[in-house]
C-alpha cells in the first residue's frame, strides 16, 4: 500500500470514528447541567478545558491559561475543585430557611473518647450569588470519633436589600488546611434555592435493566410524626421513558419491596424504597441508552405551590 493510500484510509478512519463515537458530544454546556440539577462543583467539562467556579456560584469550563487571567480579575470562588461527595453534605434550602449540613474531615477529630465542638474561624467561607453571609459559629461532631460535623447555616430574606429568589446560589466553601497528602485543599458545595424541600436521588444503581436500587426522596414535610416512621404510596411518584412509556412506580413491573417509600427512622425525613428497572413496560420495551425520569408532586411546598421534583437517568 502506497504512503497516500496509507494516509488516505488514515483520515477515512478518523472521520468515521469521530461520526461514530463523537468526542465531547454528551457533554453538556455547564449552564444546562446545572439548570438539570448539577451542583457547581460536579459539573464536567470537555476535554482540554479546567472547571472553575465564579464568584457567583456558577459553573465554567474554561482553557487553562484563561484560569489564571480570571483570578487576576479577581472574578473566580475557586479552582482545583475537590467534589462535593468527598466531605460536605446538605439538603435542599430555600430564603428564610436553614440548610442542614456535614462536613467529614477526620483531621479534626483530635479527641478520640469525646465529641468535638470546634470554631469554625478560618475554615468556611459562605455566599449568595458571591455575596458573603455570616455562617456558624461553632461545629459539633456527630458522635464519638466520627470525624464528622454538624453546621447549621441560617439563610437571610434577604441580600443586599434584594429578596432571595429561586435558583439563587448559596455556596459553602470549606477550606481544608490538611489532606490525605498533607496539602492544602478547598471543597465546595453550593445549593440552588428552592421553592421545594423534597429532593430525590438514588443509590446502589439505577441504571442497570433489572438491577435493584434504592431510590431516596427527601421530603420533610412528609414527616407527620415524629416519633415513628411515616410512609409515602410509591403510586405518587410517576415513571417516564422514550416511545411513551408513563406509569408510576406501583407498577408490579418495578418490583418495589414494599408499597410505600419508608422512612428510614423517627424524623429523619428521608424515605426508600428499593425497585427495579424492568425491561418491558405495558408491552413497550426499555432499551440501553434511553433516558428515564421519576417525578414526584411536592404539594406542601414553602412557596403553597405545587412543584415537580424530577430524577433524570439514562440506562446504561
Amino acid at each position: 500500500m502506497t504512503i497516500n493510500k496509507k494516509i488516505i484510509l488514515g483520515i477515512s478512519f478518523f472521520l468515521i470514528f469521530s461520526f461514530i463515537f463523537p468526542i465531547n458530544a454528551d457533554i453538556d454546556s455547564p449552564r444546562k447541567q446545572m439548570k438539570e440539577g448539577t451542583a457547581a462543583e460536579n459539573v464536567l467539562c470537555k476535554e482540554g478545558l479546567e472547571l472553575v467556579i465564579r464568584i457567583n456560584g456558577m459553573a465554567a469550563c474554561v482553557k487553562p491559561e484563561t484560569v489564571d487571567k480570571m483570578q487576576e480579575r479577581g472574578i473566580l470562588l475557586a479552582t482545583k475543585i475537590i467534589k462535593s461527595g468527598s466531605g460536605i453534605e446538605t439538603v435542599p434550602a430555600s430564603s428564610m430557611s436553614v440548610v442542614n449540613f456535614y462536613i467529614t474531615d477526620h483531621d479534626l477529630n483530635l479527641s478520640h473518647r469525646g465529641i468535638e465542638v470546634l470554631s469554625t474561624e478560618g475554615l468556611f467561607e459562605f455566599t449568595i450569588n458571591g455575596i458573603s453571609i455570616q455562617g456558624p459559629e461553632k461545629m459539633i461532631e456527630t458522635g464519638y470519633d466520627t470525624g464528622k460535623f454538624y453546621l447549621k447555616l441560617e439563610l437571610p430574606e434577604t441580600i443586599n436589600g434584594k429578596q432571595l429568589s429561586q435558583d439563587d446560589i448559596v455556596v459553602i466553601k470549606y477550606l481544608d488546611k490538611s489532606n490525605q497528602s498533607g496539602e492544602q485543599s478547598i471543597q465546595l458545595k453550593s445549593i440552588p434555592l428552592t421553592k421545594t424541600f423534597a429532593e430525590l436521588e438514588t443509590f446502589g444503581g439505577g441504571s442497570r435493566i433489572g438491577h435493584e436500587f434504592i431510590l431516596r426522596l427527601y421530603e420533610p414535610d412528609a414527616n407527620i410524626d415524629s416519633r415513628d416512621e411515616d410512609k409515602i404510596s410509591i403510586s405518587q411518584l410517576e415513571f417516564k421513558s422514550e416511545g411513551g412509556i408513563k406509569t408510576t412506580l406501583a407498577n408490579p413491573k418495578f418490583d418495589a419491596n414494599s408499597n410505600y417509600l419508608i422512612e428510614t427512622g423517627p424524623n429523619t425525613n428521608i424515605f426508600e424504597v428499593q425497585i427495579k428497572i424492568p425491561r418491558q413496560i405495558d408491552g413497550k420495551t426499555i432499551h440501553i441508552g434511553n433516558w428515564y425520569e421519576i417525578k414526584y408532586i411536592d404539594k406542601t411546598t414553602p412557596s403553597n405551590t405545587n412543584e415537580k421534583v424530577v430524577f433524570k437517568g439514562k440506562i446504561g
